[in-house]
């Protein structure tokens, strides 16, 4: 058994995007990236998300058990905020990418809308192959 310290970083990796692999956390952590000094009360986080306060902590503890938050109660209040700057550089870098990827998909659906009607198939593939 290999100790954490042995762990292979792609591993470390992965589950930092494990992670992040609920769309209710980015959600979080954009919130977090937009608020003033990337840092928010749960009472906010709640409002904008929608979510139940069982869940929103369910998530909470997760991003933090990872590392992507930490946490700070002053009183009655906790408040959140991203762990490091560069999480917020890492949710810019993801929308860019998947902004490119759907203009590039609604640029070759553009191009195959334009094709003659043989260049279809019945069920709208290009050249009768399966997607």
């Amino acid at each position: 058994m290999i100790s954490p310290a042995q762990t292979p970083l792609y591993e470390i990796k992965a589950n930092l995007f494990k992670a992040l692999a609920h769309p209710a956390r980015i959600r979080i952590l954009e919130l977090l990236a937009a608020a003033p000094d990337t840092a928010a009360p749960v009472s906010y986080l709640l409002a904008e998300t929608g979510l139940e306060a069982s869940h929103l902590s369910q998530h909470l503890a997760t991003l933090r058990r990872h590392g992507v938050v930490t946490s700070v109660r002053s009183a009655n209040v906790v408040t959140y905020r991203l762990a490091h700057p560069k999480i917020s550089e890492l949710l810019a870098i993801a929308r860019v990418f998947l902004l490119d990827s759907l203009a590039s998909s609604s640029e070759q659906l553009r191009i195959a809308q334009g094709l003659p009607a043989g260049h279809l198939d019945t069920a709208g593939h290009l050249d009768g192959t399966a997607p």
